[in-house]
């Protein structure tokens, strides 16, 4: 068989070639298509990551903040255990079954100055000698031993220090997550209004 002599003619010197040329520049194409791929596999995972990362983050974040908010609501309960104590002894006075003496009455003999307990099924505060968990009963944060209960990290700690005529109430709710303890406070002054 005969090899076919293919003649290119052009302005310059004529070349003369047999079939097809074979050089490096199919390869080097090739080569630099492989660089581009892997560049672009590399810049791809590194987003992911990041984008995975940040959605970690979010999720860690959004998790503190929901217990941040459940903490500063039991805070704000416990202010209303005091008040609701204080008010029941008010009607107790205005009806006159205690004296005027007696408005603190289960708020601080219990010696809460370091500190008591008490959830909204109370009419006075206990003693707060070791952090004691609330509980969920019934869609309620208590200290309850009913057989149906769902134990939270939260503890809620009430501090109140008498001063004449003004109870300076102070809540603290504290618990525990990631690894970090977590604490909110509350405070309000109480007075003898009537």
């Amino acid at each position: 068989m005969l090899n076919k002599l293919k003649i290119k003619y052009s302005h310059g010197p004529i070349r003369i070639s047999r079939g097809r040329r074979r050089t490096n520049e199919g390869f080097s194409h090739v080569g630099f298509t492989i660089i581009e791929v892997i560049t672009a596999i590399f810049v791809l995972a590194v987003g992911v990551v990041g984008v995975l990362t940040m959605i970690s983050q979010t999720a860690a974040f959004t998790q503190v903040t929901s217990s941040r908010l459940t903490a500063t609501y039991l805070a704000q309960e416990g202010i209303e255990i005091v008040k609701n104590i204080r008010d029941t002894n008010s009607l107790k006075i205005h009806n006159g079954l205690i004296s005027e003496d007696h408005w603190t009455d289960g708020l601080i003999e219990a010696g809460c100055d370091f500190g008591c307990e008490a959830d909204y099924t109370s009419n006075f505060l206990s003693s707060f000698t070791t952090p004691q968990k609330l509980k969920i009963d019934g869609g309620f944060y208590k200290y309850s031993a009913s057989p149906s209960i769902i134990e939270t990290p939260f503890s809620r700690k009430i501090i109140i220090t008498p001063d004449a005529d003004i109870l300076k109430v102070s809540v603290e709710v504290s618990w525990s997550e990631r690894g970090r303890d977590h604490k909110v406070t509350a405070q309000e002054n109480l007075y003898k209004w009537w």
